[in-house]
């Protein structure tokens, strides 16, 4: 698959002026719905997990219209951030039907395989190219461990933007997960993590240093139900936060972890600082 580290030669084959309207964003949800039915599947494990992303896409739509509101976006901003929200996850389809895993160390980076595919479909080449690029680098870098620096401080922003939203649903589905009966479960959802009473001392830690912990000391479930609890310091905007604290996420999750002291101590103290960003 071609390379698309020159985002910005990408976009620049439109000479379109205009700013993306209503009617672009229904042509890409058309485009989107068109996509994702290409994968979809007579096996049924296949297809919930399939299905899940779809509906996740669809529920991180929403909550970008609801971020937007609460900054106060304006009708362009707002249009430009749900493309992004609709587009950034459209790389799990393609990593799905090869690798049959949404975990990106053991298959491909479903950011930069989202973004490439947005190229090679020549989805937004109607679009302006300042716009076209946005749309682009944010799909690229929603799922990186940090937010990179940008020439354009717009990118970061919008960035920011889909990380928000899209931790504030995959809470959501991980929760989902554990309440629904086992036949229900979309199998690719816990990463083929070992589910037992275990977890590491190396992932806790990083809440105790108040920091997002990385993927690399991720062995169990538990690691990765922690590892969600961390997130809370990626979070970036105050209306993620009021989410967060309206739906009680941490104290949801919580509850589906091992009944230690240490663990207590690093609920207590990531439900501080969800309270302190409210307030």
């Amino acid at each position: 698959m071609e390379s698309i580290l020159l985002t910005r030669d990408a976009c620049r084959r439109s000479q379109r002026r205009n700013t993306l309207t209503e009617n672009d964003l229904g042509l890409f949800r058309q485009w989107f719905s068109n996509f994702c039915r290409s994968f979809h599947s007579d096996n049924a494990d296949d297809q919930k997990n399939i299905i899940l992303k779809e509906k996740h896409t669809f529920n991180v739509c929403e909550i970008m219209r609801q971020l937007a509101e609460g900054l106060s976006l304006n009708h362009n901003e707002t249009l430009v951030a749900e493309s992004i929200a609709l587009f950034h996850d459209i790389g799990r389809f393609p990593q799905y039907a090869k690798y049959k895993t949404f975990r990106d160390s053991v298959s491909v980076n479903h950011g930069l395989l989202g973004a490439e595919t947005l190229v090679e479909n020549n989805v937004l080449k109607d679009l302006p190219a300042d716009e076209c690029e946005l749309i682009i680098e944010s799909v690229k870098f929603h799922n990186a461990f940090s937010v990179p620096v940008k020439e354009r401080k717009e990118i970061e922003t919008f960035i920011r933007l889909i990380r928000d939203a899209d931790k504030l649903d995959i809470w959501r589905v991980f929760l989902d997960y554990f309440k629904g009966p086992l036949e229900d479960r979309a199998s690719a959802i816990t990463l083929g993590l070992s589910d037992t009473p275990e977890y590491s001392q190396e992932v806790l830690e990083h809440i105790c240093r108040r920091e997002t912990a990385p993927h690399l000391h991720v062995k169990t479930v538990n690691d990765f139900k922690i590892l969600q609890l961390s997130w809370v310091f990626d979070l970036n905007f105050a209306p993620s936060f009021r989410i967060l604290s309206e739906r009680d996420y941490i104290t949801k999750l919580a509850s589906l972890l091992p009944r230690t002291e240490e663990i207590r101590q690093a609920v207590t103290l990531v439900k501080e600082f969800v309270r302190l960003r409210v307030n």
